[in-house]
């Protein structure tokens, strides 16, 4: 248990954080499957979309320190493949 005032405050902060931080990779995570949903059932337009949407949440993501820029890269890069394949086969 913390016994400073700041230490107590700085509790409170990681708190309000771990809530904004989870709720954030919720987003990324929800948006990741709505797109590999509609590319399962064949809608490629609506895969097409739900893609731009995975990306620019992705993107916010790692504005506000959530994912690291790498780890974003690695996630647009694998969801660009799967669609880039579902396109061309």
């Amino acid at each position: 248990m913390a016994h400073t005032k700041s230490a107590k405050k700085r509790i409170k902060i990681i708190e309000k954080r771990t809530l904004r931080n989870k709720a954030i990779k919720s987003r990324v995570k929800t948006a990741i499957k709505k797109f590999e949903k509609a590319l399962a059932g064949g809608a490629l337009e609506e895969a097409r979309e739900n893609l731009r949407q995975a990306i620019r949440i992705i993107d916010k993501a790692v504005t506000k320190g959530v994912l690291h820029r790498n780890t974003a890269a690695r996630k647009k890069s694998r969801l660009q493949q799967r669609f880039n394949r579902a396109v061309a086969g």
